[in-house]
């Protein structure tokens, strides 16, 4: 039992490690032009988004993007529109994580680049927007 313990606290104490260890190798704002652009394009999207999020319309999910969580929230005549808008920010979104990796010159670092955006995206998010756990399930902020 003792000898199960010390290997299991050996193999938590690495994994944290390897994630410090990634998380400070990692240069998340590591520069191109094409993140330069994928971040302008966001940001000018963010302020048309602003609304779906704060009626609960769309939700940031578990995989650092975003989701129109409620169609009932957005009236029929504009639900065309929130949807080109989920879209593109979800191209942009996947297109900034890869570019990321490029930039770092780890393209196999996507998914955890993906993840920790994940987490930021909630962490920066307002007070009662949605946000998806990893079980799947919803949680307001």
């Amino acid at each position: 039992m003792c000898r199960q313990l010390i290997q299991y606290m050996m193999l938590v104490s690495l994994v944290f490690f390897l994630c410090i260890s990634f998380a400070s190798a990692v240069d998340f704002n590591a520069s191109s032009p094409a993140v330069t652009r994928l971040k302008q394009d966001m940001k000018q999207r963010h302020s048309q988004l602003i609304p779906f999020y704060d009626s609960g319309a769309v939700g940031l999910t578990r995989d650092g993007l975003i989701v129109l969580r409620d169609a009932n929230a957005v009236p029929l005549s504009g639900r065309q529109s929130i949807n080109a808008l989920v879209a593109a920010e979800n191209q942009d979104r996947n297109a900034l994580y890869r570019e990321i990796a490029l930039a770092n010159n780890h393209t196999e670092w996507e998914d955890s680049i993906r993840s920790t955006f994940a987490q930021r995206w909630v962490k920066w998010a307002r007070p009662d927007w949605w946000y998806q756990l990893e079980n799947g399930s919803w949680q307001k902020k």
